[in-house]
């Protein structure tokens, strides 16, 4: 910006957008002075460099607000976990399929992990049966992110809501087997 730039010809972009040509940096800098505005150079790494004349400070205030607005704009996923046991009753199920759902909704993505306890390990059939029964039952709403899988002492598998155009595409499929 300004005394900053080394360059010794610039190619010189008034506050409009228009081109006034190429020319010296000091003479480029006496424009920008009689404007009373700043000389900043844009494309450093052009033959020769481009320079726009502009305010800095205002280029700098309305960069901050358009870097708010997209931020404000960027939607934050969370993913919350929702823990069982393989012996989980189907009360118990019904209301952490409930918790799962409603995550879904609100737009997080869920991670459902399923402990093993001493011997219970044995039995992994069955917590893959529970992770795969919890994912139709939300397969309108969301989808399988991650398929469940044995870590360690625990099973888990990851769900993410569904886009719209995914959420048509599955009450599609549902009605085409509803009909076979």
């Amino acid at each position: 910006m300004n005394d900053a730039i080394r360059a010794r010809e610039v190619r010189v972009v008034d506050a409009n957008g228009d081109q006034l040509g190429i020319m010296s940096a000091r003479e480029a800098l006496s424009i920008a002075g009689d404007r009373g505005l700043d000389l900043v150079e844009v494309a450093p790494n052009a033959r020769p460099p481009v320079c726009r004349i502009m305010d800095y400070g205002k280029h700098r205030y309305e960069q901050s607000k358009r870097d708010k607005a997209a931020k404000k704009k960027q939607k934050i996923t969370n993913i919350k976990e929702i823990r069982m046991s393989p012996k989980i009753d189907e009360h118990d199920f019904e209301v952490k399929l409930r918790a799962a759902e409603r995550f879904i909704k609100s737009g997080d993505k869920v991670k459902v992990s399923v402990r093993f306890r001493g011997r219970e390990i044995v039995h992994s059939d069955l917590a893959k049966t529970k992770l795969d029964k919890l994912a139709t039952l939300l397969q309108d709403i969301a989808m399988v992110e991650r398929p469940p899988k044995l870590e360690g002492r625990q099973m888990i598998a990851v769900l993410a809501p569904r886009t719209d155009s995914q959420k048509a595409e599955a009450s599609q499929a549902q009605s085409k087997e509803a009909k076979n």
